[in-house]
């Protein structure tokens, strides 16, 4: 065994950032991108930054995002929750991390691991489903690929099924209160021809089949 130390690896979660206040410090494509997956998650996001992409110049018009229109400062990040920052100047980077580090707010400056409490996966993600994919900052590119390879193999198919999850779930508890019976039922729908039936478009089929396996009829859907 070799006597140098080993990076640590990094531990997978998924952050409910629902009305949470994310900082992300620079308005290039690099920030609009993360900023788009942070206002899927619910999160309110503040862009500290002299100028913006024309999109984000939109949201912010909007009144989707905030915006300090100037460089970053040190205080940019009090009450944040999550610090997210475009590769732009070293010295401008280097403090915005150390002012994570001190409120102890998770940072992520692109492309610069020592400047990183977190790194960010490349998702896939097919309505609920959502799968991520990390090299541990070893190879992006890698992550990459793998994620267009997904993109390929999971269809809408998921998406569907996983919407129809969620309308069965309230009833098959009230009505199957034994834990064991329940994840037995819920393994024999995931393993049954259910998926196959959304794939091919027959949506009706695969929820008479869902149905019949989970012993219960699916809510009906949330109005718009």
């Amino acid at each position: 065994m070799s006597g140098q130390a080993q990076a640590p690896s990094y531990y997978p979660v998924y952050l409910s950032l629902a009305e949470r206040l994310v900082v992300v410090k620079g308005g290039g494509p690099v920030a609009e991108r993360r900023i788009d997956g942070l206002l899927r998650c619910g999160a309110r996001v503040r862009i500290v930054a002299p100028e913006l992409t024309r999109e984000l110049a939109r949201l912010v018009e909007d009144g989707e995002v905030e915006h300090v229109a100037r460089p970053y400062r040190p205080g940019d990040l009090e009450g944040a929750a999550l610090g997210l920052a475009e590769p732009g100047d070293q010295a401008s980077d280097a403090e915005f991390f150390a002012e994570a580090e001190r409120r102890g707010i998770f940072a992520n400056v692109e492309d610069d691991v020592d400047h990183c409490s977190f790194i960010m996966p490349a998702v896939v993600r097919r309505g609920d489903l959502v799968v991520a994919i990390s090299t541990s900052g070893r190879a992006p590119a890698m992550a990459v690929r793998l994620r267009e390879r997904l993109e390929r193999e999971l269809g809408p198919e998921y998406a569907a099924l996983l919407a129809l999850a969620g309308r069965l779930r309230a009833p098959l508890a009230e009505a199957v209160p034994e834990f064991g019976e329940r994840r037995r039922r819920w393994y024999e729908l995931v393993d049954s021809e259910v998926l196959a039936l959304f794939r091919q478009g027959r949506d009706a089929e695969a929820r008479e089949r869902a149905e019949q396996i989970m012993g219960v009829v699916a809510a009906e859907e949330p109005g718009p």
